[in-house]
């Protein structure tokens, strides 16, 4: 048996940014099944595959690829249209692999001295064998607040918003700074009011590209809507019964915002998870 025949599984497979899956295909048989040098693939050390997880009790591997391989039954799709196809398993994977396979891709060389790196064999992380630099895959913490006053909600939309669109306030952490700082500072960057009360939601791995979300409730503390127009384009309060168009139900943004409608209608006032 040859060296790449031992990587028999599930394959997310990546080409020109897009996905195959097989459409029409649930569960097991939504992503590529069969061996490394069945889809025109070496593995081992050096080889660009890597071992993601499993799914559907099978290991998963993940590869980019120039082209769609001959007999392999399935088509391109982006990765975002994976949650409504397949469920947010698929997708999260989908996305794991996505993320590896840039961070892979993106330190082939040593950022500090130049050097080719290689792959640990232990772990998911990127060496350079001259001056023994380590890489892991890249994080981008970024915080999400929505922000209650009373019967209404403060929602706003960025320019690139499909059309319609409001959502809850976000941004990136910086160096140096604290969840609830950072929730504090955008919130008063964006729109120009103050908070209290933070209250952790959920948080939610978002490979576009390489964020990790967290989101918080939090109460209004004063203070007029004034809009920094870099970021944000329309902002304003809205009450529980005249909600504006919401982002899809891929994003913790919509089930933050659904949380907050649920337990609005909930007569003790209890907190909601999904």
């Amino acid at each position: 048996m040859m060296a790449s025949d031992l990587a028999t599984g599930y394959w997310i497979l990546r080409c020109n940014d897009q996905v195959v899956i097989r459409p029409g295909q649930t569960g097991a048989g939504f992503f590529p099944y069969g061996t490394a040098s069945g889809f025109g693939l070496a593995y081992g050390p050096g080889s660009g595959v890597l071992h993601i997880g499993d799914w559907q009790g099978k290991p998963c591997y993940a590869a980019d690829i120039p082209d769609v391989p001959e007999g392999v039954s399935g088509e391109l799709s982006p990765l975002r249209p994976l949650y409504g196809l397949a469920g947010a398993e698929a997708f999260g994977l989908a996305g794991r692999a996505v993320q590896l396979l840039d961070w892979q891709k993106n330190h082939r060389y040593c950022g500090r001295c130049g050097q080719g790196t290689t792959k640990s064999a232990s772990e998911f992380a990127m060496q350079c064998p001259s001056c023994r630099l380590t890489v892991y895959p890249r994080l981008s913490p970024a915080v999400m607040v929505l922000v209650c006053r009373g019967p209404q909600l403060l929602l706003a939309r960025s320019p690139h918003f499909r059309p319609g669109v409001f959502s809850a306030l976000a941004g990136f952490v910086e160096a140096g700074e604290t969840l609830e700082a950072c929730a504090r500072r955008e919130v008063r960057e964006e729109v120009g009011v103050e908070i209290a009360n933070l209250r952790y939601f959920e948080s939610q791995p978002w490979p576009f590209p390489d964020s990790l979300m967290i989101a918080f409730f939090a109460d209004y503390a004063g203070g007029e809507l004034s809009l920094d127009p870099t970021e944000i384009e329309a902002a304003d309060w809205f009450s529980f019964d005249a909600l504006p168009l919401l982002p899809d139900p891929v994003s913790i943004a919509r089930r933050l915002i659904d949380a907050a409608i649920r337990q609005r209608h909930d007569p003790l006032g209890r907190p909601v998870r999904n």
